[in-house]
């Protein structure tokens, strides 16, 4: 049985997956057993299915995931693009990869289809998956418009919240008022990479630590006993979430007046981040990789789930599609959209370099 990448593209686009990604996880796990394959659901919702070569040899990992953001966007083709929520991001690369896979039967090593559920919210499903699976290459499917991507920043998100006196708005002193230590706080975040940051990578540039929410208060005349404020932070490496939070608090300490208290803390902690990850662009995977399709080697522009796999070994990022164009946001967009065009030339891509890598 052949497989249609335009069909199965068109199925994946018109099936919701941004608040349960049940079927489409069976419409992945039917069309696996349609081509022979019978595909394992794990403990975290990971779809997974391999298939072995006869001799030893690598083994490769093909990676992305099914979720998409709300609210859904229906299916809709004119010709050769196709819009709706997960046409890029990530069914298109899902649809190349999933193209790849069957059409390649390894002589030697193992190819392994890792299918992720979460990789829009917690991220459980890339760090089982880390701490499970051992290859010596991984290819995750992203938006990429067919360049090679070697590296990522690493993304946290977290609080800080001043504490001080509460109390009538005509006694309460300023000093001891979190609101107005709120303004100590914003001018240490505009300080952070330049005196306590790990600087600049060679190839991802620097970190970017942005305040993203505020709250306080509950009337105009009355002084909260805290102000809490949301920040967003992508890191670089060798920086960690643990690291950031840890140096972030002992920085601003020093700097917030001595009548208020401050805390930092990550949300979620329980849950994952994504890590900073950069891949030697000399890999083989990598230049095998780019000579199939073509397109650049460059960082890519978002978090991902590449950077669990990257700790252990070379990872490239690569799919159909754009995060943004000329005119705005594309991936997570009202008007997402990918070329039917660039999902076929991505499986070719992609199947050509499964053949080189494992016959």
């Amino acid at each position: 049985m052949s497989f249609d990448v335009d069909s199965f593209h068109a199925e994946a686009v018109s099936t919701p997956s941004h608040e349960d990604v049940s079927a489409m996880r069976s419409l992945l796990c039917e069309t696996l057993r349609d081509h022979g394959l019978e595909p394992e659901v794990d403990d975290l919702g990971n779809v997974l299915a391999s298939k072995d070569g006869a001799d030893d040899g690598p083994h490769l990992v093909l990676n992305t995931h099914i979720d998409t953001v709300a609210p859904h966007v229906p299916y809709e083709r004119d010709g050769d693009v196709v819009r709706g929520r997960g046409a890029c991001d990530a069914k298109g690369p899902l649809a190349a990869l999933l193209a790849a896979f069957l059409r390649v039967d390894p002589t030697a090593g193992t190819l392994t289809l890792a299918i992720t559920p979460d990789e829009e919210t917690l991220m459980t499903g890339a760090a089982g998956l880390q701490e499970r699976l051992s290859a010596d290459g991984f290819v995750v499917g992203e938006p990429t418009d067919l360049d090679v991507c070697i590296a990522a920043r690493g993304q946290c998100e977290g609080t800080i919240t001043i504490t001080g006196e509460s109390g009538h708005a005509a006694s309460v002193p300023a000093e001891r008022n979190a609101v107005f230590g709120l303004s100590s706080v914003l001018e240490t975040l505009r300080r952070y990479d330049a005196e306590a940051g790990p600087g600049a990578d060679d190839v991802l540039g620097a970190p970017k630590l942005t305040a993203t929410m505020l709250e306080a208060g509950e009337a105009p005349n009355r002084v909260p006993d805290a102000c809490r404020l949301t920040f967003d932070r992508r890191s670089v490496p060798p920086e960690t979430s643990e690291s950031f939070r840890d140096d972030l608090e002992a920085f601003l300490e020093e700097c917030v007046p001595d009548a208020l208290s401050l805390s930092v803390d990550l949300i979620r902690p329980d849950t994952p981040f994504p890590p900073a990850f950069v891949t030697d662009p000399d890999a083989d995977l990598v230049q095998t990789l780019q000579e199939a399709s073509g397109g650049e080697v460059r960082p890519f522009g978002a978090a991902t789930e590449a950077g669990f796999f990257a700790v252990d070994a070379p990872t490239a990022v690569f799919g159909p599609g754009v995060l943004a164009d000329d005119e705005g946001g594309v991936a997570h967009a009202e008007r997402e959209y990918v070329h039917l065009s660039d999902v076929e030339a991505a499986a070719d891509a992609l199947e050509a370099t499964l053949r080189a890598v494992c016959g």
